[in-house]
Parts: C-alpha cells; sequence; structure tokens
C-alpha cells in the first residue's frame, strides 16, 4: 500500500497546454464519451420500463465498451500528438465517472444490482465523490497525489464488473449465472475502491488539519 499521506508536499507539474485542439481527434473521443452516457442510459431505460426486450442490453453494452476503450486512447493520443487541452483535460475524469455512475444507477434502478449488493454501488458512487472534493482541494494547495497502481486496478475491475452487468439478463439466458459473476466483480471493485479511497482520504485529511491550525 502506498503511503501517499507521508509523501512530501510537492508543487504540482505544469502540465503543457495547447491551444487550438478544442475538436482534435483526442477530445472528440472524450465527447463521444460523454455521449455514450446517455445513450447507454436509454437503451437500459427502454429494455426496462418500455419492455424493449433484452437485445437492448447488447446493445447498452456495445456503446459502453466503445466509450471505455476510447478512455485509453484520447489520453494516449493527446499525449504522442501533443494536443492536450484545458478541455480535454476538464472533461476526461468527468466522462468517465458519469460512464460508470450512470451506468450503476440504472443497473441498480431495473433490479440487477439489488439487495445487499446495492451497497457496493453505493460505496463505489460514494468515493467518487469524496476523492473528487479532495483532489480539488489539494489542487488548490498545490499538492500532488500519485496514482497508484492498485488505483488502476480499481478502475478496471470497475469497468469490467458494470460491463458484465449490463449484459446481465440477456447474457443469463446464453450461460446462467453471468449476473452472478458481475456483482462478485462488482463487490470486489467496491472492496478496491474502499482500499484505495483510504490513501486519498489519509493525505487529504493531513493537509485540512494543517489548513485549519
Amino acid at each position: 500500500m502506498v503511503d501517499v499521506a507521508s509523501q512530501p508536499q510537492t508543487l504540482r507539474e505544469p502540465v503543457k497546454v495547447t491551444r487550438g485542439h478544442a475538436f482534435s481527434l483526442p477530445n472528440l473521443l472524450t465527447y463521444g464519451r460523454c455521449v455514450a452516457v446517455p445513450l447507454v442510459a436509454a437503451c437500459l431505460f427502454w429494455s426496462d420500463i418500455f419492455e424493449g426486450g433484452v437485445w437492448l442490453r447488447w446493445v447498452a453494452l456495445a456503446i459502453y465498451v466503445v466509450a471505455a476503450v476510447t478512455d485509453f486512447f484520447d489520453g494516449y493520443l493527446a499525449r504522442a500528438w501533443s494536443q492536450q487541452s484545458a478541455i480535454g483535460r476538464m472533461l476526461d475524469p468527468i466522462a468517465d465517472k458519469l460512464l460508470v455512475s450512470t451506468s450503476l444507477l440504472m443497473l441498480a434502478s431495473d433490479g440487477t444490482i439489488r439487495g445487499w449488493s446495492l451497497w457496493a454501488a453505493v460505496v463505489i458512487l460514494c468515493r467518487e465523490l469524496l476523492v473528487s472534493g479532495l483532489r480539488e482541494f489539494l489542487v488548490e494547495l498545490r499538492v500532488s497525489v500519485p496514482v497508484t497502481r492498485l488505483a488502476k486496478w480499481k478502475t478496471t475491475a470497475q469497468l469490467v464488473a458494470v460491463a458484465v452487468l449490463l449484459a446481465g439478463p440477456a447474457a443469463d439466458k446464453l450461460a446462467p449465472g453471468i449476473t452472478l459473476f458481475g456483482i462478485v466483480l462488482l463487490w470486489i471493485a467496491a472492496l478496491l475502491t474502499l482500499y484505495t479511497g483510504w490513501d486519498y482520504f489519509r493525505a487529504g485529511a493531513r493537509h485540512l488539519i494543517e489548513d485549519d491550525r
């Protein structure tokens, strides 16, 4: 476990941000991920509320997978082509959180996530809100908190768990137990979320206490 709270305060290294790249390919991929959020929600809503058929779950999964893949390529291409921009840096993490959070809410709404498993979704959502607030606070103090390898595994576990649950009932008709497998992955993601969130909390809490003295 990386003790980010014990790391010395450092000045945040400036990131080279260029102008005129609002409609570059990396940013277009990020915009597309934002557009995917209501599309995934609409597929699940239509399938559940209007009984549009389980085939809509496959459509939602396809949109989600494409959106998740762009999460890697937009950042990679922006760095490779020196097309980093302020709007891209702002929207990239927001798009990720919107995609996962909206999917979890819709999966809870249609009963795919229910009972005790709802707490796993609550943990993930609360952690994202907490970390977003802490990051904003630490940026004002010009304190950098590195992303650990475990945090990256947490993100991967979340994305895979949500993808499996999106297929949910549709996949169960092909291979029973897929939804249960997705729930297990969701709990694993929630546990990793708690573990990594504690690092951020300790780092932020230390600076909060120092700031109030």
